[in-house]
Protein backbone atom coordinates (compact mmCIF):
# COMPACT_ATOMS: atom_id res chain seq x y z
CA UNK A 1 0.00 0.00 0.00
CA UNK A 2 1.48 3.83 -0.98
CA UNK A 3 2.61 5.81 1.88
CA UNK A 4 0.37 8.56 2.80
CA UNK A 5 3.69 10.68 2.48
CA UNK A 6 4.02 9.70 -0.82
CA UNK A 7 0.43 9.40 -1.68
CA UNK A 8 0.26 13.45 -0.46
CA UNK A 9 3.98 14.38 -2.11
CA UNK A 10 2.55 12.35 -5.35
CA UNK A 11 -0.50 14.59 -5.72
CA UNK A 12 1.30 17.93 -4.69
CA UNK A 13 3.60 17.39 -7.53
CA UNK A 14 0.28 16.92 -9.92
CA UNK A 15 -1.37 19.46 -8.73
CA UNK A 16 1.82 21.74 -8.63
CA UNK A 17 2.47 20.91 -12.71
CA UNK A 18 -1.16 22.14 -13.19
CA UNK A 19 -0.78 25.01 -11.69
CA UNK A 20 2.33 25.71 -14.10
CA UNK A 21 0.52 24.78 -16.87
CA UNK A 22 -2.22 27.41 -16.57
CA UNK A 23 0.42 30.08 -15.86
CA UNK A 24 1.91 29.00 -18.61
CA UNK A 25 -0.83 29.32 -20.81
CA UNK A 26 -2.10 32.17 -19.06
CA UNK A 27 1.55 33.98 -19.77
CA UNK A 28 0.68 32.54 -23.40
CA UNK A 29 -2.13 34.65 -24.17
CA UNK A 30 -1.39 38.08 -22.56
CA UNK A 31 1.65 37.63 -24.66
CA UNK A 32 -0.74 36.88 -27.97
CA UNK A 33 -2.90 39.65 -27.31
CA UNK A 34 0.10 42.31 -26.25
CA UNK A 35 2.00 41.08 -29.87
CA UNK A 36 -1.12 41.75 -31.74
CA UNK A 37 -2.52 45.14 -29.74
CA UNK A 38 1.77 46.39 -30.08
CA UNK A 39 1.17 45.25 -34.09
CA UNK A 40 -2.63 47.25 -34.48
CA UNK A 41 -0.24 50.78 -33.00
CA UNK A 42 2.54 49.88 -34.72
CA UNK A 43 4.58 52.99 -36.12
CA UNK A 44 2.85 54.26 -39.17
CA UNK A 45 5.87 55.27 -41.85
CA UNK A 46 6.26 58.54 -43.35
CA UNK A 47 6.85 59.83 -46.60
CA UNK A 48 9.09 62.13 -47.41
CA UNK A 49 7.19 65.13 -46.98
CA UNK A 50 6.12 64.13 -43.13
CA UNK A 51 2.52 62.68 -44.20
CA UNK A 52 1.63 58.85 -43.46
CA UNK A 53 2.91 56.77 -45.75
CA UNK A 54 -0.57 55.04 -47.25
CA UNK A 55 1.39 52.94 -50.23
CA UNK A 56 0.89 49.21 -50.49
CA UNK A 57 -1.73 46.55 -51.34
CA UNK A 58 -4.59 47.22 -49.12
CA UNK A 59 -6.54 44.07 -49.90
CA UNK A 60 -6.23 41.69 -46.71
CA UNK A 61 -8.85 41.04 -44.29
CA UNK A 62 -11.65 43.60 -45.92
CA UNK A 63 -14.27 44.12 -43.15
CA UNK A 64 -17.53 46.52 -43.21
CA UNK A 65 -17.44 48.23 -39.37
CA UNK A 66 -19.55 49.34 -36.89
CA UNK A 67 -22.31 47.69 -39.34
CA UNK A 68 -25.52 48.28 -37.39
CA UNK A 69 -27.27 45.24 -36.46
CA UNK A 70 -30.57 46.26 -34.56
CA UNK A 71 -32.46 43.19 -35.09
CA UNK A 72 -29.49 40.42 -34.78
CA UNK A 73 -30.48 39.78 -38.62
CA UNK A 74 -28.05 37.86 -38.88
CA UNK A 75 -29.16 34.85 -36.25
CA UNK A 76 -32.58 35.43 -37.85
CA UNK A 77 -30.98 33.96 -41.17
CA UNK A 78 -29.29 31.75 -39.56
CA UNK A 79 -32.23 30.37 -38.00
CA UNK A 80 -34.04 30.16 -41.26
CA UNK A 81 -31.35 28.02 -42.35
CA UNK A 82 -29.81 30.78 -44.51
CA UNK A 83 -28.67 29.01 -47.77
CA UNK A 84 -27.07 29.06 -51.58
CA UNK A 85 -31.01 28.61 -52.60
CA UNK A 86 -32.00 31.79 -50.37
CA UNK A 87 -28.89 33.40 -51.70
CA UNK A 88 -29.98 36.62 -53.28
CA UNK A 89 -33.13 37.02 -51.13
CA UNK A 90 -30.99 36.88 -47.76
CA UNK A 91 -28.80 39.38 -48.72
CA UNK A 92 -31.33 41.70 -49.93
CA UNK A 93 -32.64 41.09 -46.45
CA UNK A 94 -29.46 41.97 -44.82
CA UNK A 95 -28.78 44.99 -46.90
CA UNK A 96 -32.53 46.43 -46.16
CA UNK A 97 -31.84 45.89 -42.53
CA UNK A 98 -29.10 48.04 -42.51
CA UNK A 99 -30.38 51.42 -41.14
CA UNK A 100 -27.61 54.08 -42.70
CA UNK A 101 -29.09 55.28 -45.97
CA UNK A 102 -29.23 57.98 -47.83
CA UNK A 103 -32.46 60.57 -46.79
CA UNK A 104 -34.15 61.84 -50.11
CA UNK A 105 -36.39 64.63 -50.90
CA UNK A 106 -39.80 63.50 -50.69
CA UNK A 107 -40.23 63.27 -54.81
CA UNK A 108 -37.69 61.03 -55.46
CA UNK A 109 -39.36 58.54 -52.46
CA UNK A 110 -41.23 56.45 -55.42
CA UNK A 111 -38.54 56.12 -57.86
CA UNK A 112 -35.93 54.46 -55.28
CA UNK A 113 -38.84 52.25 -54.19
CA UNK A 114 -39.40 51.31 -57.45
CA UNK A 115 -35.53 50.68 -58.29
CA UNK A 116 -35.13 49.00 -54.97
CA UNK A 117 -38.00 46.29 -56.12
CA UNK A 118 -37.97 45.84 -59.34
CA UNK A 119 -34.80 47.89 -60.24
CA UNK A 120 -32.41 44.21 -61.00
CA UNK A 121 -32.26 44.71 -64.98
CA UNK A 122 -31.73 48.66 -64.27
CA UNK A 123 -28.68 48.66 -62.04
CA UNK A 124 -25.27 50.26 -64.20
CA UNK A 125 -23.35 47.33 -62.68
CA UNK A 126 -25.47 44.95 -63.91
CA UNK A 127 -24.99 46.46 -66.86
CA UNK A 128 -20.92 46.56 -67.22
CA UNK A 129 -21.07 50.14 -66.61
CA UNK A 130 -18.47 51.58 -63.99
CA UNK A 131 -19.57 51.68 -60.03
CA UNK A 132 -18.86 55.16 -59.38
CA UNK A 133 -17.68 57.21 -56.61
CA UNK A 134 -17.92 56.11 -53.76
CA UNK A 135 -19.46 52.95 -54.66
CA UNK A 136 -16.62 51.55 -55.89
CA UNK A 137 -15.26 51.87 -52.42
CA UNK A 138 -11.52 52.02 -51.01
CA UNK A 139 -8.43 51.64 -53.50
CA UNK A 140 -6.86 48.00 -53.63
CA UNK A 141 -3.69 49.42 -54.18
CA UNK A 142 -2.21 52.85 -53.56
CA UNK A 143 0.90 54.81 -54.95
CA UNK A 144 1.82 57.60 -53.00
CA UNK A 145 4.02 60.74 -54.83
CA UNK A 146 5.00 64.15 -53.70
CA UNK A 147 2.22 65.68 -55.55
CA UNK A 148 0.09 62.83 -56.21
CA UNK A 149 -1.82 59.72 -55.13
CA UNK A 150 -2.71 56.70 -57.78
CA UNK A 151 -5.35 54.60 -56.84
CA UNK A 152 -5.96 51.31 -58.61
CA UNK A 153 -9.08 48.93 -57.98
CA UNK A 154 -9.99 45.73 -59.39
CA UNK A 155 -13.48 44.38 -60.41
CA UNK A 156 -13.26 46.14 -62.85
CA UNK A 157 -9.77 47.11 -63.32
CA UNK A 158 -9.45 51.28 -62.61
CA UNK A 159 -7.77 53.55 -61.28
CA UNK A 160 -7.69 57.53 -59.86
CA UNK A 161 -5.31 59.93 -60.10
CA UNK A 162 -5.93 62.50 -57.47
CA UNK A 163 -3.72 65.61 -57.27
CA UNK A 164 -2.33 66.88 -54.52
CA UNK A 165 -0.26 69.87 -55.63
CA UNK A 166 -2.75 72.15 -54.03
CA UNK A 167 -4.69 72.67 -57.49
CA UNK A 168 -8.20 73.66 -57.75
CA UNK A 169 -10.78 72.30 -58.94
CA UNK A 170 -12.18 73.06 -62.37
CA UNK A 171 -14.74 75.82 -62.56
CA UNK A 172 -18.33 74.28 -62.82
CA UNK A 173 -19.05 75.75 -66.08
CA UNK A 174 -16.02 73.42 -67.37
CA UNK A 175 -16.65 70.47 -65.84
CA UNK A 176 -17.93 67.66 -68.02
CA UNK A 177 -19.96 64.97 -66.16
CA UNK A 178 -17.91 61.58 -65.56
CA UNK A 179 -18.43 58.53 -63.50
CA UNK A 180 -15.65 58.96 -60.91
CA UNK A 181 -15.28 62.85 -60.56
CA UNK A 182 -12.81 65.10 -60.76
CA UNK A 183 -10.65 64.54 -57.41
CA UNK A 184 -8.64 66.99 -55.68
CA UNK A 185 -6.63 65.49 -52.00
CA UNK A 186 -5.10 67.41 -49.52
CA UNK A 187 -3.99 66.20 -45.83
CA UNK A 188 -6.05 67.44 -42.34
CA UNK A 189 -3.36 66.20 -40.16
CA UNK A 190 -2.91 62.60 -40.31
CA UNK A 191 -6.20 61.86 -42.66
CA UNK A 192 -5.95 61.76 -46.44
CA UNK A 193 -8.99 63.72 -48.13
CA UNK A 194 -10.21 63.64 -51.41
CA UNK A 195 -12.82 66.08 -52.59
CA UNK A 196 -14.63 65.14 -55.65
CA UNK A 197 -16.99 67.31 -57.90
CA UNK A 198 -18.16 66.58 -61.41
CA UNK A 199 -20.06 63.50 -61.67
CA UNK A 200 -22.45 62.47 -64.31
CA UNK A 201 -26.18 61.33 -62.83
CA UNK A 202 -25.33 57.93 -64.33
CA UNK A 203 -24.21 55.56 -61.24
CA UNK A 204 -25.65 54.61 -58.48
CA UNK A 205 -24.63 54.92 -54.68
CA UNK A 206 -25.77 51.54 -53.88
CA UNK A 207 -27.53 48.79 -55.40
CA UNK A 208 -30.73 49.54 -53.86
CA UNK A 209 -31.32 52.42 -56.63
CA UNK A 210 -29.65 55.01 -54.84
CA UNK A 211 -29.48 57.98 -57.45
CA UNK A 212 -28.04 60.91 -57.52
CA UNK A 213 -27.65 64.34 -59.82
CA UNK A 214 -24.65 66.14 -61.43
CA UNK A 215 -24.57 68.23 -58.59
CA UNK A 216 -22.96 65.77 -56.43
CA UNK A 217 -19.81 66.23 -54.03
CA UNK A 218 -18.08 63.21 -52.70
CA UNK A 219 -15.83 63.91 -49.82
CA UNK A 220 -13.42 60.31 -48.99
CA UNK A 221 -11.05 60.09 -45.80
CA UNK A 222 -8.50 57.26 -45.38
CA UNK A 223 -6.56 57.35 -42.15
CA UNK A 224 -4.03 54.38 -41.85
CA UNK A 225 -3.63 52.98 -38.22
CA UNK A 226 -0.49 50.16 -38.12
CA UNK A 227 -0.92 48.23 -41.02
CA UNK A 228 -4.53 49.09 -41.29
CA UNK A 229 -6.57 51.42 -43.54
CA UNK A 230 -9.96 52.91 -43.08
CA UNK A 231 -12.12 54.40 -45.34
CA UNK A 232 -15.06 56.59 -45.45
CA UNK A 233 -16.94 58.91 -47.72
CA UNK A 234 -19.79 61.58 -47.11
CA UNK A 235 -22.14 62.32 -49.99
CA UNK A 236 -23.88 65.88 -50.18
CA UNK A 237 -25.92 65.96 -53.05
CA UNK A 238 -28.38 69.17 -52.35
CA UNK A 239 -30.92 68.68 -55.10
CA UNK A 240 -31.60 64.27 -54.57
CA UNK A 241 -30.49 64.52 -50.45
CA UNK A 242 -32.37 66.18 -47.44
CA UNK A 243 -29.10 66.17 -45.74
CA UNK A 244 -25.40 64.84 -46.33
CA UNK A 245 -24.70 61.42 -46.44
CA UNK A 246 -22.10 59.06 -45.10
CA UNK A 247 -21.33 55.97 -45.58
CA UNK A 248 -20.31 53.10 -43.44
CA UNK A 249 -16.28 52.97 -42.83
CA UNK A 250 -14.67 49.88 -44.92
CA UNK A 251 -11.35 48.36 -43.01
CA UNK A 252 -8.74 46.96 -44.88
CA UNK A 253 -5.25 45.00 -43.96
CA UNK A 254 -1.53 46.14 -45.62
CA UNK A 255 -0.96 42.96 -47.90
CA UNK A 256 3.01 42.77 -46.49
CA UNK A 257 3.92 40.06 -49.28
CA UNK A 258 6.03 42.04 -51.46
CA UNK A 259 5.56 39.20 -54.54
CA UNK A 260 1.78 39.86 -54.79
CA UNK A 261 0.45 41.50 -58.12
CA UNK A 262 -3.12 42.88 -58.49
CA UNK A 263 -4.32 40.53 -61.08
CA UNK A 264 -6.30 41.29 -63.93
CA UNK A 265 -9.97 41.13 -63.78
CA UNK A 266 -11.95 39.35 -66.54
CA UNK A 267 -14.25 41.45 -68.60
CA UNK A 268 -17.85 42.35 -68.40
CA UNK A 269 -19.99 41.00 -70.87
CA UNK A 270 -23.43 41.40 -69.75
CA UNK A 271 -25.34 38.26 -70.31
CA UNK A 272 -27.58 37.84 -67.39
CA UNK A 273 -30.48 40.70 -67.48
CA UNK A 274 -32.33 39.02 -69.32
CA UNK A 275 -32.36 35.77 -67.60
CA UNK A 276 -33.59 37.36 -64.03
CA UNK A 277 -36.33 35.71 -63.01
CA UNK A 278 -36.58 37.49 -59.69
CA UNK A 279 -36.63 40.68 -58.59
CA UNK A 280 -34.29 40.00 -55.95
CA UNK A 281 -30.88 41.62 -55.63
CA UNK A 282 -27.88 41.81 -53.48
Amino acid sequence: MMNRNLLHRTWFSVGAAVVLCLAFSIFGAQSAVAQKNAGAAAAVPGSSDGHPDLSGLWNGGANMAERPDPNNIKGELKARGASVVNFERDNTLLRRMNQNKPVYKPQYWEIIQHLDQNGSGSDPEYNCMPDGVPRMGPPIKIVQLPKEMIFFYQNPDTYRIIPTNGRPHTPDDQLEGTWKGEPRGHWEDEVFVIDSTGFNASSWLGIAGWIHGDNMRVVERLTRQGESLKWQATVDDPDYFVKPWTTDPVVRKLNNNPDVDLEESLPCSERDVSHLVTKEHH
